[in-house]
């Protein structure tokens, strides 16, 4: 496998023990913690792409120690993987450095408008050249027409793309805004399809999907079985019609018999009758 489009040069690993890496401090609404675990719970269940990826919401995406980090709501890293020992300190955040590449895609979900998503954090993500950034502003807070935008990056910039709903060929995906409930909630969330318009499906609805599908070849099953219990009837229907058929015809052979012997007793010919 080549290097990825977006590798940075490996660089000595500078000290990152100073970093902090969780600050544990709970700070999503209960609709973008469910959105950031809808993105990744369709990646997991169904990207089907060649090649390792890595999906994380709110993980310390770091360019460099001196700078403060981004804590993307959802990042998508292609062509990389998981250190082997997580719980290391120089693995517990998104170290560029480490994964030798900056995410593919990050994406912010708004909920006010103190995040910058469409200004500082818009400008921090092409300083780290990120291939797309995506805005999901589902009540409308910064642009009531727009609630989701794209961004690709080009020539160093990211430019906002007029259609977001566009293939995002490096992805193979393309995100969408769908009406529906996940995980106990309904409202309009973004999803990702692949380049056909085909949804991720989740975990659950996968699973929900099999089920479907094996009650449906059950109930073909049971239809077949049953067609052939019918089939069985009326074989044996018919095979009765035929021994009663039989009987009848015996009967009828028996009685003409009995017929020509009283006729031949009597000294009558019946052909002249």
């Amino acid at each position: 496998m080549g290097e990825p489009a977006n590798a940075i040069e490996p660089v000595e690993e500078p000290d990152v023990e100073h970093l902090v890496t969780e600050d544990d401090t709970p700070v999503d609404n209960p609709f973008s913690e469910r959105q950031q675990k809808l993105l990744s719970d369709c990646l997991e269940t169904s990207y089907t792409r060649e090649g390792p990826f890595v999906a994380m919401v709110n993980v310390g995406l770091y360019s460099s120690p001196e700078i403060e980090p981004l804590v993307p709501d959802f990042l998508l890293s292609l062509d990389v993987t998981f250190p082997e020992d997580i719980w290391e300190k120089r693995n517990r955040s998104y170290f560029i450095w480490r994964y030798g590449k900056p995410p593919d895609l990050a994406l912010e979900i708004v909920s006010n408008r103190k995040g910058g998503e469409d200004s500082t954090k818009l400008a921090d993500y092409a300083r780290i050249r990120v291939a797309y950034y995506a805005i999901f502003d589902p009540t409308g807070v910064l642009n009531k027409k727009r609630r989701l935008r794209l961004f690709e990056m080009r020539a160093g910039q990211l430019v906002e793309l007029l259609d977001p709903f566009v293939g995002l060929d490096l992805l193979g995906l393309k995100l969408c805004l769908w009406e529906g409930a996940y995980a106990q909630m309904s409202g309009t969330w973004v999803r990702f399809t692949d380049l056909e318009g085909n949804l991720l499906l989740t975990g659950t609805e996968r699973a929900e999907q099999e089920r479907a599908r094996a009650e449906q070849a059950q109930e073909r099953v049971e239809q077949a079985q049953e067609q052939a219990k019918l089939a069985q009837e009326q074989a044996k229907l018919a095979q009765e019609q035929a021994k009663l058929a039989r009987e009848q015809a015996k009967l009828a052979r028996e009685r003409a018999e009995r017929l020509a012997r009283r006729l031949a007793e009597l000294g009558v010919d019946p052909d002249e009758i």
